[in-house]
């Protein structure tokens, strides 16, 4: 049976990512300094951990999905599930934007594979996983959850920019028509990437060591005590002659 609280999370998942790529549309031809894209994306997300954080955790990127079921924080059939509803955000989210704008929205990338493209979401996915990693860990709550994971996101995209849209998000990425398979995979890569560096080296949760075995010192033999034999006394009867009289 399906709970109230299994339908919230996937309803917040979807409402997350419809707000967070609505916002993202919005900048788009609007500015061309990445500075701006970067902080609203990052405010954004802050707000949606803020308010959703406590029932679906806020990932509104299937990048980030992947990379929290990589160092097993997420569980399998959830991971599918919230890809699934993720990229349906993505698509409602780019639907709803061009019936707003009465246009269709302008398309930032071709559908031909760039390495630098990939190198560079890959790059600022990775910033964006290794500070989710570092609040996750570290247990963070409220403000500063919201801080350092929206701040991750800026710096990431402000990174990415260099060479990419910086858009760090595959679901986002279905509205900006960005068909390169590099948007996909950069940020899938950089996500994992990320979390697992954080987790192998600055944590303990992950390690390739041996455990050391204790080595028990072995007790001495017990020594058999010999078990005497003891002999069956046997029982005389004493014969008793009467004296003749």
């Amino acid at each position: 049976m399906i709970s109230r609280q299994k339908v919230a999370m996937v309803v917040a998942e979807l409402m997350g990512v419809v707000v967070l790529a609505l916002a993202v549309y919005a900048m788009v031809g609007r500015t061309t300094f990445p500075l701006f894209a970067g902080l609203a994306a990052g405010t954004v997300l802050a707000l949606l951990v803020h308010t959703i954080g406590a029932t679906s955790g806020a990932h509104v990127n299937p990048a980030v999905t992947l990379g929290l079921w990589s160092v097993r924080k997420v569980k399998t059939t959830q991971a599918i599930i919230y890809i699934a509803v993720q990229m349906l955000g993505g698509l409602a989210a780019w639907k709803l934007a061009e019936y707003f704008l009465g246009s269709d929205l302008q398309s930032l990338a071709g559908e031909t594979f760039s390495w630098k493209v990939l190198w560079a979401e890959l790059a600022g996915t990775f910033i964006f996983g290794f500070g989710i990693a570092s609040a996750v860990y570290q247990k963070y709550e409220g403000g500063k959850l919201a801080f350092t994971v929206g701040a991750s996101l800026t710096v990431g995209i402000l990174v990415a920019s260099l060479a990419s849209n910086g858009v760090l998000n595959p679901a986002v990425a279905v509205g900006l028509q960005s068909w390169s398979w590099a948007y996909a995979a950069g940020p899938i890569a950089g996500s994992i990437l990320g979390m697992n560096v954080y987790a192998i080296l600055f944590t303990d949760e992950i390690t390739f060591k041996r455990p050391k075995l204790a080595r028990a010192k072995a007790a001495p033999a017990a020594v058999k005590k010999p078990i005497k034999k003891v002999a069956a006394k046997k029982t005389t009867t004493k014969k008793t002659t009467k004296k003749r009289k």
